[in-house]
C-alpha cells in the first residue's frame, strides 16, 4: 500500500529531536496498513538523517495514544494468506525501532492499548502523562495479543504479564511506572516539558556511541551470558577507538560540555 505522510506528521528541531505525532484522531490512531506504513517511512526517514539525535512518538488525539489494531481489518472478508502477508508490518515496525541507530521516547499522552501497547515496549524510554492506561484488551473481543505478547515477556514480571494478557483489564501510568515499563509519570500540565527536558538531555549525548551502545543491546539482549560478553567486548574496543570517547573523558576532566565529532 502506498505511503499516506499524512498519518503521521514529522517535526525535527533545532536539538535533533524528531517528533513523529500519529495523527488519524477520526479512528483514535488505529493501526492500520496505512498508518503503519507511514510510520515505518517517517522512522526510515529519521535513521538517514544524520541532524537527528533522539526520536519521540505521540499522538495528536487528547485522550487516546493509539488504541491498537484495525477492528475493521480484523473482521475483514480478506483472504487469510493476504492478512497473513499484512501481518508482517508490526515485526518490522518493531525491528526497525530497536535497529534505528537512535534513542526512541515514547511519549504516551493518551492510552496505549493493544498494539500500540507492543509499539510503546519496543521503544527504549516512556513518558506517560497521569491518567492515561496502559493495556491489551483483546481477550475481551474474542482475540489474544499475540504479536506483543513477546514484547511484553521482556518488559516485565511473567505474572503480571499474563493478568495484562488473559484478563483485558488495562492498568494506569503510575502502575505502570511501578511495574517497570514506564519510565516517569508526569502531571498534564507538566507533560510536554518533561518529554521535551528528556529528549533534549538523550539528544545531547554523542550520537556516535549512542547508536553503537543501541546496536549492542539489539544483538545481545537474547544471547546467553558467555556470548554477550564476548560480543560486547569486541565492541567496547570499538568504542574505544573513536574520537568522541576521548572528547567525552576530556570534556570531563575540563568541566565542559563535550563538543561531539561523530567519529
Amino acid at each position: 500500500m502506498p505511503d499516506q505522510p499524512d498519518a503521521v506528521r514529522y517535526l525535527l528541531d533545532d536539538h535533533g529531536v524528531a517528533t513523529l505525532t500519529l495523527d488519524q484522531p477520526a479512528s483514535r490512531n488505529a493501526l492500520s496498513d496505512a498508518l503503519l506504513d507511514a510510520l515505518l517511512a517517517r522512522l526510515t526517514d529519521a535513521r538517514n538523517d544524520d541532524r537527528v539525535r533522539v526520536v519521540v512518538l505521540t499522538s495528536s488525539h487528547d485522550r487516546v495514544f493509539s488504541a491498537g489494531g484495525d477492528l475493521k481489518a480484523f473482521a475483514s472478508d480478506v483472504p487469510l494468506i493476504e492478512k497473513y502477508a499484512g501481518l508482517d508490518r508490526f515485526p518490522r515496525l518493531y525491528s526497525a525501532i530497536g535497529e534505528l541507530g537512535k534513542p526512541v521516547i515514547c511519549a504516551a499522552n493518551g492510552d496505549v492499548l493493544a498494539g500500540a501497547f507492543g509499539l510503546a515496549l519496543a521503544c527504549d524510554l516512556v513518558i506517560a502523562r497521569r491518567g492515561v492506561r496502559f493495556g491489551c484488551p483483546e481477550i475481551n473481543l474474542g482475540v489474544f495479543p499475540f504479536m506483543i505478547s513477546a514484547l511484553i515477556y521482556r518488559s516485565m514480571d511473567r505474572m503480571k504479564a499474563n493478568e495484562l494478557m488473559m484478563l483485558g483489564e488495562p492498568v494506569d501510568a503510575d502502575e505502570a511506572l511501578r511495574l517497570g515499563f514506564v519510565n516517569a509519570v508526569a502531571e498534564p500540565e507538566d507533560f510536554a516539558d518533561t518529554v521535551q527536558e528528556w529528549a533534549r538531555k538523550v539528544a545531547a549525548k554523542s550520537p556516535l556511541l549512542m547508536r553503537l551502545g543501541k546496536d549492542a543491546i539489539a544483538a545481545t539482549r537474547d544471547l546467553p551470558l558467555p556470548e554477550a560478553l564476548d560480543s560486547l567486548r569486541s565492541r567496547l574496543a570499538l568504542a574505544f577507538s573513536t574520537q568522541d570517547i576521548k572528547e567525552g573523558v576530556a570534556a570531563f576532566r575540563e568541566k565542559r560540555d563535550p563538543v561531539w565529532s561523530m567519529r
